[in-house]
């Protein structure tokens, strides 16, 4: 029985034409080696499997070749070119790095380097691995790297280019190696099985390309692996049996069930997926790379970024129309979380079903984001929810066209409790019709900013341009009345936490300095920006209440005025015997000292 020889080594390219996904730089080596522009030192890095070595031998046998082709390719037939094939070639060595990086054997390397080729025009050295030498290994052979003789060449090869000294890469020209596509593996797989009369399926050729992640040598080892399972007959289901891959299949029919919002399927599923043998790190993984294949599959403009086949792609775009794009970003959003954190999760299980549960409920999420309310005054001064009739057809049978408003017919009041004032909208600059009414916040009241609707935020109110409500109002006021409106959002600060606040607005009380402006003294210049931040929403509510928009209110810095607090024990000790000096008696009666 003939020895088998791994496909990996049997079809190694032999020529540049030949090698794979690699054209940007094998179509600059040629013109190179036409124009005889070829540099002292190469180095090719990228990662595993993608032909540094092989563009490296090749670069070596063509060089030396004595009847170079018009296009640039060693002619194989030459003495030279017969001697590399052979293996027995004087002028080509490969060097390890890996097993021989110490400084003798890179001195070794020079010593060889002063002898001239034979019969031929450049000695060339390949250094595979290079990243693997020493530290003084690197530096005794920069000075031979940098000015080598004429008929030298060096061509290093690593995985890790940033374990290379700088030194050794500014003398070098760098090639840096593509991960080859998934197009150009499953092209190179489908020649190589028409060549041994195997037969396949493009889907089962396009999962091994998947699964090398663009190194070719492990899609050939793969495609080895699966000939002798599956009996000569590369198919999709040997090829997902064997590599132990998801069925592309679960993943759209798991999308389906989720967008049915049928979660008994979808659990039954997962269950079915774990008794087949799969980790839920491994499936919540590729249920993410399902949504992103589906977001994708909805433009044009991005399909080729689907690396699938084209009977999957087909799929795809058939999947990508049901689902929206909202629905595949939240998916992809909480798969994500769950990705994260599923190895800190005690009950991994229960975390992955969690976030299908999750999933399932999107649809409906949604479809009560955008269900259509109308918001009208109540006969009691709050706001109540008007059904929607929108969707009502009229008698003569034609739809009606969808209202959706938050606009009410007259301008909404709200009424806060006992003691705290009604606060209405301001009039808006426009009509009444061209553009909704402001709410002022009230105080007391069960609403907080938080609330979405017409109710201006505080982070509303900051991002307008003018962020104070607009009035013509200009009724006097008692200072009995303002001193109540200041206590009353107070007692609001106090119900949102907002403490500093809380502090400035009860440390003392506001002195007015001329007919509707008043001044607060705060104690540092924390409080003075608190103060500012929450200035707005403060003069809106205070302007409103009064009904008065000419009211001011400013902050001032006074430092002196602000009396330290005590904080260590004898501090504390002085300001209560200050106020009782019995206690002071106390301590020297019975020799006390402070814990």
């Amino acid at each position: 029985m003939d020895n088998f020889i791994v496909s990996a080594r049997k079809y190694r390219p032999a020529t540049f034409e030949t090698v794979v996904g690699q054209q940007h730089i094998t179509n600059t080596l040629k013109n190179a080696i036409k124009n005889n522009q070829l540099a002292q030192a190469f180095l090719f890095c990228g990662p595993r499997g993608v032909g540094k070595t092989t563009c490296a031998r090749i670069l070596a046998k063509t060089i030396n070749c004595t009847n170079l082709q018009p296009n640039g390719e060693a002619c194989g037939e030459c003495a030279s070119c017969k001697a590399f094939e052979n293996g027995n070639s004087f002028n080509v060595h490969e060097l390890d790095a890996a097993s021989n990086n110490s400084v003798d054997d890179i001195r070794s390397l020079i010593e060889q380097v002063r002898i001239p080729p034979q019969a031929a025009r450049y000695k060339v050295y390949i250094i595979d691995e290079v990243h693997m030498l020493s530290q003084a290994a690197f530096n005794a052979f920069l000075k031979t790297l940098e000015e080598p003789p004429h008929y030298a060449i060096f061509i290093l090869a690593t995985t890790e280019k940033h374990k290379i000294l700088p030194t050794i890469l500014s003398r070098c020209q760098i090639f840096d190696f593509n991960r080859i596509r998934v197009e150009d593996m499953a092209g190179h797989l489908a020649s190589i099985a028409g060549k041994e009369n195997i037969s396949y399926e493009p889907d089962g050729l396009h999962i091994i390309a998947q699964k090398a992640d663009g190194g070719l040598r492990d899609a050939l080892s793969m495609f080895d692996q699966i000939v002798s399972f599956s009996g000569g007959k590369v198919t999709y289901r040997s090829v997902i049996d064997n590599l132990n891959i998801l069925d592309y299949d679960y993943y759209f029919n798991i999308t389906e069930s989720l967008l049915k919002e049928d979660t008994a399927k979808v659990l039954v599923f997962f269950d079915e997926i774990l008794s087949r043998g799969f980790d839920g790190a491994h499936f919540i993984a590729g249920l993410s790379e399902h949504f992103r294949n589906l977001l994708v599959g909805k433009d044009q403009s991005t399909l080729k970024l689907l690396e699938v086949s084209e009977g999957i792609k087909t799929k795809y775009l058939q999947q990508s129309q049901q689902a929206s794009v909202s629905f595949l970003l939240s998916a992809m959003n909480i798969a994500n979380q769950c990705d994260i954190s599923y190895k800190l999760s005690k009950n991994q299980r229960l975390q992955v079903e969690l976030a299908l549960l999750k999933m399932c409920h999107l649809p409906s999420v949604f479809n009560l984001a955008t269900t259509p309310l109308t918001v009208t005054p109540a006969t009691d001064g709050g706001l109540k929810k008007k059904p929607d009739t929108s969707a009502v057809t009229p008698a003569n049978g034609a739809p009606a066209s969808p209202a959706v408003s938050m606009v009410s017919e007259a301008t909404p009041i709200y009424n806060a409790p006992a003691k705290e004032p009604v606060i209405p909208s301001a009039q808006p600059k426009e009509s009444a019709t061209a553009a909704k009414p402001k709410i002022a916040m009230p105080l007391g009241s069960t609403l907080t900013p938080s609330l979405t609707g017409e109710i201006k935020t505080k982070e509303a109110i900051l991002e307008e341009e003018d962020p104070y409500l607009k009035g013509e109002d200009k009724e006097d006021f008692t200072m009995d009345a303002f001193l109540q409106c200041w206590s009353d959002f107070a007692a609001f600060a106090k119900k949102e936490g907002k403490k500093t606040l809380l502090t400035v607005l009860t440390t003392g009380a506001p002195r007015m300095l001329k007919p509707y402006v008043f001044e607060v003294i705060v104690g540092n210049m924390v409080q003075e920006n608190i103060f500012r931040d929450e200035k707005p929403i403060m003069l809106n509510y205070l302007r409103s209440a009064l009904k008065n928009f000419t009211i001011d209110v400013n902050a001032r810095v006074d430092e002196l005025k602000v009396v330290r607090k005590p904080y260590t024990a004898p501090e504390k000790f002085q300001h209560m015997a200050a106020r009782n000096p019995e206690l002071l008696e106390l301590k020297n009666r019975f020799n006390l000292d402070f814990d």
